[in-house]
């Protein structure tokens, strides 16, 4: 029968085996402080799995990141190219005057539709920011005597004798230049009846009682439109 040992020599023997077989049947279990111990004993390739499963995360992190400013600036752009084209669409709509008046070289002409005595006339193109038409050059002359050649449209100008007979000023101030003289029609002015202010008649011009309705051109200057 085998004899029991004492407590001692229990020990004893133990601690003889642990010295002699350091690795048999003898591991320390891992706790929180021992973590990095134990890690050395995890398999390279988990260790390697894992570094690599952490990288990919980061890299797809920083890409994600990095779109968004490239998105707002694309959007930036995107943005700045429709305002482009829609100030481009805004100029070609842009016209130089109203709907209702006519351009010509840097002017806009209104051609009324009803007769007002010249007085009157005068007024009424002030109130639109206008005048009665004074003309300043053989161009404008040509213009707008095409516009009121039909004998029955008799249109007033902004002409007159008004402040001395016989000394024709425009509306403006300015004095009847001798180049324009040729414009009268036959034997005009010839101030039949104190035939004061000035009008469109067939090809030329004649001097009539101002208080004649005729029709009357207002002349502003046109509006710019801006190719900004």
């Amino acid at each position: 029968m085998a004899q029991q040992l004492d407590p001692q020599e229990q020990e004893d023997l133990i601690t003889s085996g642990i010295r002699f077989f350091p690795n048999f049947g003898f591991r320390q279990t891992c706790g929180l402080k021992s973590f990095a111990g134990c890690l050395s004993n995890v398999p390279m390739i988990l260790q390697l799995l894992s570094f690599t499963l952490f990288t990919a995360l980061l890299l797809a992190v920083l890409i994600q990141v990095s779109k968004i400013p490239s998105s707002q600036e694309q959007g930036k752009q995107e943005m700045s190219k429709e305002l482009t084209q829609l100030k481009a669409g805004v100029a070609r709509l842009c016209r130089p005057c109203a709907w209702d008046w006519t351009f010509f070289q840097g002017n806009c002409y209104f051609f009324s539709k009803s007769k007002r005595n010249w007085h009157d006339s005068v007024t009424t193109c002030e109130e639109v920011g206008a005048q009665l038409v004074v003309i300043k050059s053989a161009e404008e002359q040509s213009f707008l005597q095409s516009q009121t050649s039909d004998s029955q449209r008799l249109t007033w100008m902004g002409l007159s004798d008004l402040k001395h007979e016989g000394t024709w000023h425009w509306l403006d101030g300015s004095p009847l230049l001798s180049s324009f003289k040729k414009y009268w029609n036959d034997g005009e002015p010839n101030n039949i009846g104190d035939e004061d202010c000035a009008e469109f008649k067939g090809n030329g011009w004649n001097d009539v009682l101002c208080n004649t309705e005729n029709f009357w051109i207002c002349k502003k200057l046109a509006a710019a439109c801006s190719s900004d």
